[in-house]
């Protein structure tokens, strides 16, 4: 994802949302990611789409990786 986006950080300001409605504003700004089956970690902790992420809160997109 870094490689697509070429930056492995990203600062954006945005208001207080849901993990459902940030993911919809980043394929917004971002339509050529793919973000299927991400999974999304705010302030280092796993959530769901239903959590709150408020304006200072750190957020990791995580893509799915294969193992061996």
């Amino acid at each position: 994802m870094s490689e697509q986006l070429g930056a492995s950080n990203l600062e954006l300001h945005l208001g207080p949302m849901t993990v459902d409605a940030f993911l919809e504003e980043f394929k917004q700004r971002y339509p050529n990611l793919r973000l299927d089956h991400v999974m999304i970690a705010v302030n280092e902790q796993f959530v769901d789409e239903t959590h709150r992420i408020e304006p200072h809160d750190t957020v990791a997109l995580l893509p799915p990786v294969s193992g061996g």
